[in-house]
């Protein structure tokens, strides 16, 4: 982001991280109170608030609060923060800001891609905000549905991410944006969102840079580990390149009815932010294929490895056995001529025999000799 633009925008510091499974809140400088958070009740209303030439007016509690308000002052704009709606709560809105049906629909059922729609004068635009999770090494999405009028913005989350909270922080800082309306609401949503891409890619590299390390050092499960980041890389793709095309059709809109070059600017900038991060995330995954094909080529080698000392153990046992196998049938044959000549039958020609006690050892010798030659030629001892 430019030095000017920062300037102009007066930066602000980000709050702390807070766990996934916290409700988000948001926090309004001009009525410095809690925010109603009833969801337990019923109610998912984070914060509605008016705002009049760039400066909160009121804090409002309730939806039916906040549409009298804005009846009653028509120059104001409202932004109106939910949290998971209920069905009943969405359909007031409809009624009074004339959201299209299938607008609605896709706040309700949520699990959308990012997207824009213009119905009417009223933009429905769908978000992937994204967060790295240091302690689990994770990724976690959110889902932000955001309907934008000519007097109203409302955001509906679905999920911790993105923080809304400083974004309301960071406009009322800055009223000279804020008078600007509901399109620089969208631009600094918007902004929050790409944003927050930016520490996502940097953990996801980290993890990269980690499992080349584990690749080559053989770490027990390293496979499992890429293939897990791959998807949560395939699911940040998911999340990133869809907005080349919402903020192309978004920069139309604004030159078609006439807002400021100022918010364009600010809006070509977001696009460069989100092209980078495209780009980057579009490597990473090359990465990890690269990686993935590394790791299955040392794998196959490993196995090849250890299939070739698998092979030279069983031939070096088969030769053992061969050895064994030759000596117990070179033991066998004196063994086989002394066991015949020990029955001491009565009619043995041989036991009267004056040389048959030599010609017995000659025998049991000429046996073993013969038997030693040939296993010896066939390389078995």
């Amino acid at each position: 982001m430019s030095e000017s633009r920062r300037r102009a925008l007066r930066p602000f510091t980000k709050p702390a991280k807070r766990p996934a499974s916290s409700l988000p809140r948001e926090h309004l400088g001009c009525a410095d109170q809690p925010a109603t958070v009833a969801a337990g009740r019923g109610r998912s209303l984070i914060k509605a608030a008016l705002y009049e030439d760039g400066r909160c007016t009121h804090t409002l509690e309730s939806l039916t609060e906040t549409f009298r308000q804005l009846r009653e002052k028509p120059g104001g704009m409202a932004w109106i923060g939910l949290y998971r709606p209920t069905p009943e709560e969405l359909h007031s809105l409809a009624e009074e800001f004339d959201l299209h049906p299938l607008a609605l629909e896709d706040a309700l059922e949520a699990h959308q891609r990012p997207k824009l729609e213009r119905y009417g004068h009223t933009l429905f635009v769908v978000l992937r905000a994204a967060r790295y999770l240091d302690d689990t090494e994770e990724v976690d999405f959110g889902e932000l549905h955001l309907f934008v009028g000519p007097d109203f913005v409302i955001t509906v989350r679905h999920g911790a991410a993105p923080d809304l909270p400083a974004v309301r922080r960071r406009m009322e800082a800055s009223p000279e944006l804020l008078t600007r309306g509901p399109e620089a609401v969208l631009y600094a949503i918007l902004d929050a969102v790409v944003d927050g891409y930016a520490p996502v890619v940097a953990g996801v590299e980290n993890d990269v840079e980690e499992i080349e390390t584990e690749v080559f050092a053989n770490t027990t499960g390293v496979s499992r580990r890429i293939y897990e980041l791959s998807r949560e890389v395939v699911e940040f793709q998911r999340a990133t390149r869809p907005l080349a095309g919402i903020l192309s059709r978004l920069s139309g809109g604004f030159e078609k009815y006439g807002v400021g070059e100022e918010m364009r600017r600010y809006l070509r900038d977001v696009a460069d932010h989100a092209t980078h991060v495209t780009e980057r995330v579009d490597a990473l995954r090359q990465a990890l294929q690269d990686i993935l094909a590394v790791n299955a080529t040392l794998v196959t080698q490993q196995q090849n490895e250890e299939m070739k000392a698998l092979a030279e153990a069983g031939h070096a046992q088969n030769e053992e056995i061969k050895k064994i196998s030759a000596w117990a049938a070179i033991l066998f044959a004196p063994t086989l001529v002394g066991t015949i000549y020990g029955m001491n039958f009565t009619h043995m020609p041989e036991i009267d025999w004056y040389l048959g006690y030599p010609f017995a050892l000659a025998l049991m010798a000429l046996v073993c000799v013969g038997l030693h030659v040939v296993f010896k030629r066939r390389d078995w001892l």
